[in-house]
């Protein structure tokens, strides 16, 4: 089985986190993963659903696709 998202699902993902947006860490399993409530900058999404985002504390881990979460601050 093959657990990428489809196409479509990426496509969805970009419209929801565009370039530019900010988010905040709910999730990460990963230890070198910034403290939850961290802030980013979304910088954009892989082909595979990541998001791409450069965190206030200077980390650049990617948020993967149903692995790890994070919410859309609206300003």
């Amino acid at each position: 089985m093959n657990s990428f998202p489809s196409k479509e699902t990426v496509e969805c993902i970009r419209k929801q986190y565009p370039v530019g947006c900010l988010v905040e860490l709910v999730l990460m399993r990963d230890s070198q993963a910034p403290p939850v409530g961290t802030k980013g900058t979304i910088t954009g999404v892989d082909d595979i659903g990541s998001l791409l985002v450069n965190w206030d504390n200077g980390s650049s881990l990617h948020v993967i696709f149903g692995e790890d979460f994070c919410r859309k601050i609206e300003t």
